[in-house]
């Protein structure tokens, strides 16, 4: 299976830069993975396709404003550095531009000193490891100086940083949004749950991985990154019930997905409260063991947001879904539109 199968025509006047105004106004389009067909509709039409009785997953996980902008202490150079991992009390894994910059023992200051950091050691690829130096709690003064970490696809600045978060937004430690849920509005999740859909909340905190191309040719020599990732046992209790009580998991989203079936995969398709990392590729050729149906947005040619989908809905009627979204003029990527497949 090579990586040119999961290619497309996308216009790039078709990726969206900017959220629309509201956010259950983007665009629907359904797909049958057993008969094929398509419907076009809107978000807030969601509903219609749920059941009492199922269960809505979604990822709450809440996105870092995780770029800094600063400059090296004594030289006054810009300096950006993107957090990526926490990993013991104020020290990060970061990305950083120029990297060639920042040697070990380097100094940065941010926000006329209000957070200094320090590099303790290079990475490969400009990774660093940095400690930082502030006055108060760490996340507030992240929100105060930090951008968030938009796509580099998106090219428009972001006037309001909750456009990038889903309404439901709890767990912080995401480096990008978990997208297909920024469709969602608290009145649409209300007559949802009003409808007897339970809404249960799982943690994948999505890595900056979640963009990295597939470089490779063969499919099977790609390497997924690692995203951390948590399901308490009140949740795995609800959708344990859901299923015996014949309801289906629906997944919001990629995340969500990559989550159940890591447990589904862990525990034989038993559903576990669990948590830890993991890097699992669904691709075709994957046996779905949890996930029923889901919502997910456009994604980029080639990706293995495409592969998932492809595994799920099977590729050649997921790149005819994807023609049909172009000739109709559909939003791509973040701040796009979705589907619905089931």
């Amino acid at each position: 299976m090579n990586t040119a199968d999961f290619d497309f025509y996308l216009p790039e006047e078709l990726i969206a830069q900017t959220p629309l105004e509201q956010r259950d106004q983007s665009k629907l389009l359904v797909l049958d993975r057993k008969t094929g067909d398509i419907v076009d509709t809107h978000f807030d039409q969601i509903i219609d396709q749920l059941h009492p009785g199922d269960a809505l997953v979604m990822n709450d996980t809440r996105v870092l404003p995780a770029r800094l902008h600063g400059e090296k202490l004594n030289t006054h150079g810009h300096v950006e550095l993107l957090l990526l991992k926490n990993t013991e009390n104020d020290d990060w894994e970061v990305l950083a531009k120029p990297a060639k910059r920042l040697k070990q023992g380097a100094q940065i200051i941010f926000g006329e000193g209000r957070l200094t950091a320090t590099v303790l050691e290079e990475l490969e690829h400009g990774g660093r490891i940095v400690r930082f130096n502030y006055d108060g709690i760490f996340l507030e003064v992240l929100e105060s100086l930090g951008e968030m970490p938009l796509p580099p696809y998106i090219h428009e600045k972001l006037e309001d940083k909750d456009r990038y978060q889903t309404v439901y937004a709890k767990e912080n430690g995401s480096a990008a949004a978990p997208t297909a849920g920024l469709h969602f509005t608290p009145e649409l999740l209300e007559r949802i749950q009003q409808k007897g859909v339970r809404l249960v909340y799982l943690t994948l905190h999505v890595g900056l991985g979640t963009f990295r191309p597939v470089s490779v040719e063969n499919v099977d020599e790609h390497e997924m990154h690692s995203e951390f990732y948590q399901l308490t046992e009140d949740a795995a209790r609800t959708l344990r019930e859901v299923k015996a009580n014949g309801g289906r998991i629906v997944a919001v989203g990629t995340t969500s997905i990559r989550t159940l079936e890591t447990i589904g995969n862990r525990f034989n398709g038993e559903i576990r409260a669990d948590s830890g990392w993991t890097n699992i590729f669904i691709k075709p050729g994957y046996h779905f063991q949890i996930v029923d149906a889901f919502s997910t947005n456009f994604h980029l040619p080639k990706s293995t947001l495409v592969m998932l989908v492809s595994a799920f809905a099977g590729r050649e009627l997921v790149l005819s879904a994807y023609e049909h979204a172009v000739s109709e003029r559909y939003r791509f990527f973040s701040f796009g539109d979705a589907m619905f497949v089931k």
